[in-house]
C-alpha cells in the first residue's frame, strides 16, 4: 500500500469508531496525521482507541445532531491537537426500510437530521477555521443511493442526495482558497449498517453491483486519502464514485 502524505495535519472523523469510518481513520493515521474521531457512542469509541493505539488517537462523544456540541467538540479537538485541517464526515444512519406512503415520519426525521443536518453542522463548525488557515480537506461521505434512489430507502436516499448537493455548493464557496471539498458516493459495505437493513434490501443492493460484490472498507479508505492530501490541489465540489461500475458518472 502507498504511503500518502499526512504529515503534520489534524483530521476529524465523524463516526468514527466502525465501519467506513474506523477504516478512514486507520489509513489517515498510517499516513501521518493526528486523528480524533467523534462519535455518539462512547463504548464504541474506547473500543476504536484501544484498537488504533491507545496514545496514537484522540476521542470525543458528540452528536452531531446537535449544533452547539459539534462546535464544542471542534473547540476541544484543537485544544488538543492544533487546527483540524481535515474533515471526514462519515456519520450516518440508513434508517428502517419502508416504501414513501408507509414510511414513519420519525424516522425520516431522523435519518435526514442525522444524515443531512449533521453533515452540514459539521462543516459549518470546521469551515471558518480552515478559511483563516487558508487550507483545508473535506470529505463528505455520501452515497450511491444519493444519486439513483433505492426503492424502500427514501429518506436515505433523500439524504444522501442532499449531501452530494450541499457539497457541491460548499466546494465553489470555497474555490478561491486552497481548500478542497468532495464527497464520495459509495456501494454498500459490509458495516454495522447492514444491521439497520432487511435482508432483502442487501440483496437488492448487491444485484446492482456490477462487480459482483460489496465494497471493501479499505478501498473507500484508499481514496480518501488521497482526497485529504495535499495532491488534491485542484478537484473540488466534485462526487466521487465508489459503486463497482453501478453508476458511471
Amino acid at each position: 500500500m502507498n504511503r500518502i502524505d499526512l504529515d503534520g495535519q489534524v483530521a476529524v472523523v465523524t463516526g468514527g469508531a466502525q465501519g467506513l469510518g474506523l477504516a478512514f481513520a486507520k489509513r489517515i493515521l498510517g499516513s501521518g496525521a493526528k486523528v480524533c474521531l467523534w462519535d455518539v457512542n462512547g463504548d464504541r469509541l474506547q473500543a476504536a482507541k484501544a484498537e488504533l493505539g491507545d496514545g496514537a488517537v484522540e476521542t470525543v462523544v458528540v452528536d452531531i445532531v446537535d449544533p452547539d456540541a459539534v462546535v464544542a467538540a471542534h473547540a476541544r479537538t484543537e485544544s488538543v491537537l492544533g487546527s483540524v485541517s481535515i474533515l471526514v464526515n462519515s456519520a450516518g444512519i440508513a434508517g428502517p426500510n419502508h416504501t414513501l406512503e408507509a414510511y414513519p415520519v420519525a424516522d425520516w426525521k431522523r435519518v435526514i437530521d442525522i444524515n443531512l443536518h449533521g453533515t452540514f453542522h459539521v462543516n459549518r463548525a470546521v469551515v471558518p477555521s480552515m478559511k483563516a488557515k487558508g487550507y483545508g480537506r473535506i470529505v463528505n461521505v455520501a452515497s450511491i443511493a444519493g444519486k439513483e434512489g433505492n426503492p424502500n430507502a427514501s429518506a436515505y436516499s433523500a439524504s444522501k442526495a442532499a449531501v452530494i448537493g450541499m457539497t457541491k455548493s460548499l466546494g465553489k464557496e470555497l474555490a478561491g482558497l486552497d481548500i478542497a471539498v468532495n464527497c464520495i458516493t459509495p456501494a454498500a459495505a459490509r458495516t454495522p449498517i447492514f444491521d439497520q437493513m432487511k435482508q432483502e434490501h442487501i440483496d437488492y443492493m448487491l444485484s446492482k453491483i456490477p462487480r459482483a460484490r460489496f465494497l471493501e472498507v479499505d478501498e473507500a479508505a484508499n481514496m480518501v486519502a488521497w482526497l485529504v492530501s495535499k495532491e488534491n490541489s485542484f478537484t473540488t465540489g466534485a462526487v466521487f464514485d465508489l459503486s463497482g461500475g453501478r453508476a458511471t458518472y
